[in-house]
């Protein structure tokens, strides 16, 4: 959950909307609703194991990385994620 807190405390310094769910051992948590989906602009997929319910993000634009990069620096990956909506 490491990368959830590092995720949350960057968009919230970049002035950016972010809406983060976790999945693990315990299951899912902060669970993406259609609706959440619908609106975000991009879905950042910080995993190094398969998500469930992927099929939930067909059509959006999706960056994905390890685990460990959002730690290291969560403000590249969502500078990142977000240059993906300036193309087509």
């Amino acid at each position: 959950y490491m990368a959830e807190k590092a995720l949350i405390q960057a968009a919230k310094k970049m002035n950016i909307l972010i809406k983060v769910e976790t999945q693990g051992a315990t299951g899912i948590g902060h669970y993406l609703t259609p609706r959440d989906v619908q609106i975000g602009e991009v879905v950042i997929l910080a995993t190094d194991t398969k998500i469930r319910d992927s099929d939930r993000f067909d059509g959006k634009k999706i960056f994905q990385v390890g685990v460990s990069d959002p730690i290291k620096n969560a403000e590249k990956v969502i500078n990142n994620a977000l240059a993906l909506t300036d193309t087509n």
